[in-house]
């Protein structure tokens, strides 16, 4: 059991992460969708998706509460090179409860170094702001 206010990542979600960024991909747009669960304090996978348009993906979120979204994306560089880097989208609509943004909040850093990933979009506005050409873009600049 975690201590009183943290938020535990169990062993198993550790282990699926792990899989999941050594996984080698040929194309397309890999997820994993990691929710709190608020009463028990630990995050647990909400979805896992192998081949998903960033454009789906955003339909796929809840607009009314925070997650995690862990992505390998397809990535095309100026001289057609093509990458797979990863990247943690950080899910947070405006209209979410306080508490649970706050609880979100406090484990960013956690699932952060879990996942061993550097590059963080932040999203607060809903689904019309998760799109390719976003993450595109945040990959090719930073």
């Amino acid at each position: 059991m975690p201590v009183s206010g943290t938020v535990d990542i169990p062993s198993k979600l550790k282990e699926t992460i792990r899989k999941f960024r050594f996984t080698k991909r040929n194309g397309g747009t890999a997820a994993l969708v990691i929710k709190i669960n608020r009463v028990q304090l630990f995050m647990e996978l909400e979805e896992h998706y192998d081949d998903i348009s960033i454009e789906d993906l955003a339909t796929e979120l809840p607009e009314n509460s925070p997650r995690y979204v862990f992505l390998s994306h397809e990535l095309t560089h100026a001289d057609g090179r093509k990458s797979f880097p990863l990247v943690l989208v950080n899910w947070v609509p405006t209209g979410s409860e306080i508490g649970l943004l706050t609880l979100h909040a406090s484990a960013l850093l956690s699932f952060q170094n879990a996942a061993d990933v550097m590059r963080v979009i932040e999203i607060r506005d809903g689904p019309e702001a998760l799109t390719k050409e976003v993450v595109d873009e945040k990959l090719l600049t930073s």
